[in-house]
C-alpha cells in the first residue's frame, strides 16, 4: 500500500461528512459494489506553487498537499501534476498524498483523471459529478464535494504554524488536534 493512503471497504455511495481538524479526509463516492478504496489520509496543507510545496514537505512530515481553490481551471491540472511530480522528487522520503481542486469543473476534472491525477475535489453541483466519481473510484481515487479542512500557506503566519498543523495524527482520530 502507498504511504499517505488508507484503505477501505465500501459497499455504497458515500457523500463526505464534516470532520474535525484532526482527521484528514473521507471519501466523496464509492462504486455501488463492493470495492476497496484508498483515500488521503495526512494533515492536509493548501500550496499555491513549487515553494510552499517545498515548505509543507521540508518538515519531513507525511502531509496532502491540496491545491488552492479552483486551481484546475486557471493553472491547469498538468501544472498540478508536475508540481506534485517536482515536490516528491526533491522530497523522496516524506509521504505525500495530493488532491486538486477542480471547484465546479467536470471537464477539468475528467481531464486530470486523464493525466494520473487520482482524488480531486469537485463542487456536487457540478454537471456530471457522479460520472466523474464514478470513474475516479474505477482508477482507485476518488472526488470530494468539498475540500477538507486544510491550513493555507498563503495566509499570514501560517508558515509558523505548519511544523504544529503537521504534528496531527495522520491517520483518522489518531491523536488530538494542534491548540489554535
Amino acid at each position: 500500500m502507498a504511504q499517505g493512503i488508507a484503505t477501505r471497504s465500501v459497499d455504497a455511495v458515500v457523500s463526505r461528512k464534516p470532520m474535525a481538524s484532526h482527521q484528514a479526509m473521507t471519501i466523496a463516492h464509492a462504486s455501488a459494489t463492493n470495492r476497496t478504496l484508498v483515500e488521503p489520509s495526512f494533515p492536509a496543507v493548501i500550496v499555491r506553487g513549487l515553494e510552499d510545496a517545498r515548505l509543507a514537505l521540508s518538515e519531513g512530515r507525511p502531509v496532502t498537499l491540496l491545491s488552492a481553490p479552483g486551481a484546475a481551471l486557471y493553472a491547469g491540472c498538468g501544472w498540478w501534476r508536475a508540481l506534485v511530480r517536482q515536490a516528491r522528487a526533491e522530497f523522496p522520503d516524506v509521504a505525500v498524498a495530493d488532491v486538486l481542486d477542480c471547484a465546479d469543473g467536470s471537464g477539468h476534472a475528467l481531464a486530470a483523471l486523464r493525466i494520473g491525477q487520482s482524488w480531486l475535489v469537485l463542487a456536487r453541483a457540478a454537471p456530471g459529478w457522479g460520472e466523474v466519481a464514478a470513474v475516479a473510484a474505477a482508477q482507485g481515487g476518488g472526488v470530494l464535494d468539498t475540500a477538507p479542512q486544510a491550513l493555507d500557506l498563503a495566509t499570514r503566519g501560517a508558515a509558523r504554524r505548519l511544523h504544529d498543523w503537521l504534528q496531527m495524527g495522520t491517520t483518522l482520530g489518531d491523536r488530538k488536534p494542534p491548540l489554535g
